[in-house]
């Protein structure tokens, strides 16, 4: 017997009839998987595995370790009331910021659950509403603080714990350790979207960490649970903080995520990328995810959304085809090399139109830049492409935020751009749209759209925050078909997760492979790179 990566107990053993028999009828039960050919428990059935196994398998050392803390459990925590009272919610930090009025509820929130899901907005403070309530676990409890968030957001953790005078440790989603102090640990899970996919290997690392004897509390922060519309991506967070609908994952799918056998390739295989009962989910999920948004908590200036269509002259349109002729061509011969698969021609096209139309959209976003800037506005400027954002910065110049760039120097480009010693800021949504605080922009310029409402959201957000004076402006240049068709997704995936966070409401959505080949197929395709 060995603790699985997710913390879940694998039991090795050739084919016995007997042995089978008496494993099918452990509880909590167990499931066979064929295609490892061993069992796999829950870690609550460890007791019974041991004293009914023990002298027949070898158990592996840090399983035994894991079922001794099992058996000789941490202390109870104090009462909710005691752990609010250590909080000092309404006391001063450091640096004289006080918190507000749904951080301070949110605290108590958290104080009453040892897993959940802080889902506010960005921008609503949820490091230091985190931070807050995991001090007061500290103080009441003697236990330790370990933050699981991206590198370039560790920073951001140390100087928010430094203004409450609270030591953490800080881990990476790569590196995340395997195992807890003996002594108690809050988890505070930053980004917890990161863990959506429930074969990745940092999901698993997650679960092994959620599902620690030493745990004292798992607290994960996202403000995007389900960035992709998909039901599917919560379940790894709802696994995390031991909520009861993830106790069997296949149940779920076939109820939340229309789970379904089809056949491809002569294969079956399952599917659960659909949403189905979303209300009834909404119910379920509702005391273990707190979700609010920005007009719910602030009294912000207002966003606006501004698009911009294009429309390209016949000479650029004419271009535009040719390109995109050339790239349809090459793939069909790699296709019929074997090289590429067959079927999926429209999303290797669609890839194809967003690359092409971001260049060819350059002209125009300088254009609204330029005039932006001389009217002295700070723009914020963002696009899915290296190659889109590099060309803008050498016609335009400003601050520049790419992958290419290590941590430290993203946050000294931003730390210029609101210091007011530059006035544009260009980045990419990976590199830019995470972690950051832009407030001091008035514009934001999203040259094309991520493929997820979420990540859209995000980068708009890191401007639209605490702190900004007026109101600000989001302008979506939008060119030809391609950039219909995602922001239609878009909205289409944004409606799917309202009707989970929010209320619920009937969904109708096409798939985007379908709506590409419709374009293929149909007279759109003639016109589609002018408009």
């Amino acid at each position: 017997m060995r603790l699985g990566a997710s913390a879940r107990i694998e039991v090795h053993t050739p084919f016995d009839a007997v042995t089978q028999a008496q494993l099918r009828a452990v509880r909590p039960a167990g499931r066979y998987r064929a295609q490892t050919g061993w069992w796999e428990f829950p870690l609550e059935a460890g007791g019974r595995l041991h004293q009914q196994f023990a002298g027949r398998f070898a158990i592996e050392p840090i399983l035994e370790q894991w079922l001794l803390w099992l058996a000789q459990p941490l202390p109870p925590l104090p009462p909710h009331r005691q752990l609010v009272v250590a909080a000092d919610i309404d006391e001063a930090l450091a640096d004289g910021r006080r918190l507000l009025r749904h951080q301070r509820l949110a605290v108590r929130w958290l104080l009453a659950r040892r897993g959940a899901v802080l889902a506010d907005a960005m921008g609503l403070g949820k490091t230091l509403t985190a931070l807050v309530a995991a001090r007061a676990m500290v103080r009441a409890a003697d236990c330790q603080v370990l933050v699981v968030a991206p590198v370039g957001l560790h920073s951001h953790w140390r100087q928010e714990a430094l203004s409450l005078g609270l030591q953490i440790r800080l881990a990476s989603w790569a590196r995340l350790p395997a195992e807890l102090p003996e002594a108690g640990t809050v988890v505070l899970v930053d980004e917890a979207h990161y863990a959506q996919n429930q074969r990745a290997v940092r999901t698993e690392g997650l679960l092994r960490l959620a599902r620690h004897p030493r745990l004292r509390a798992i607290w994960l922060l996202t403000g995007t649970p389900m960035k992709n519309g998909r039901p599917a991506q919560l379940f790894p967070l709802l696994a995390a903080i031991g909520h009861p609908l993830a106790a069997d994952q296949r149940a779920f799918e076939e109820r939340y995520c229309d789970g379904h056998w089809s056949e491809r390739r002569g294969r079956r295989i399952w599917q659960a990328s659909g949403a189905t009962h979303l209300e009834e989910l909404r119910r379920l999920i509702r005391p273990l995810f707190l979700h609010r948004r920005k007009q719910d908590c602030l009294d912000l200036p207002p966003k606006h959304r501004l698009l911009h269509p294009l429309v390209l002259e016949a000479a650029a349109a004419r271009g535009f085809e040719h390109r995109l002729q050339l790239v349809v061509e090459a793939y069909r011969q790699r296709a019929a090399r074997g090289v590429v698969r067959r079927d999926a021609e429209s999303l290797a096209v669609l890839t194809a139109l967003r690359q092409i139309g971001s260049d060819y959209k350059c002209s125009a976003a300088q254009e609204l830049i330029q005039t932006l800037l001389h009217q002295g506005e700070p723009v914020v400027v963002f696009t899915a492409f290296v190659a889109t954002a590099e060309r803008l910065h050498r016609c335009l110049g400003g601050s520049l935020i790419t992958g290419r760039l290590p941590a430290p120097e993203r946050q000294r480009q931003v730390d210029r751009f609101q210091r007011g010693d530059e006035s544009l800021l260009i980045a990419t949504f990976a590199s830019g749209g995470l972690g950051f605080t832009l407030h001091r922009a008035r514009h934001v310029l999203l040259i094309e759209r991520p493929w997820t409402p979420g990540d859209a959201e995000q980068a708009e957000d890191r401007c639209h925050r605490i702190g900004m004076g007026a109101p600000l402006t989001s302008h979506w240049l939008q060119l030809g078909v391609a950039d219909r068709l995602v922001d239609d997704l878009i909205a289409s995936k944004a409606e799917r997760i309202d009707a989970l966070l929010q209320s619920p409401g009937a969904l109708q959505r096409r798939r985007l492979p379908q709506l590409v080949r419709d374009w293929l197929d149909g007279p759109e395709r003639i016109r589609g790179a002018g408009g």
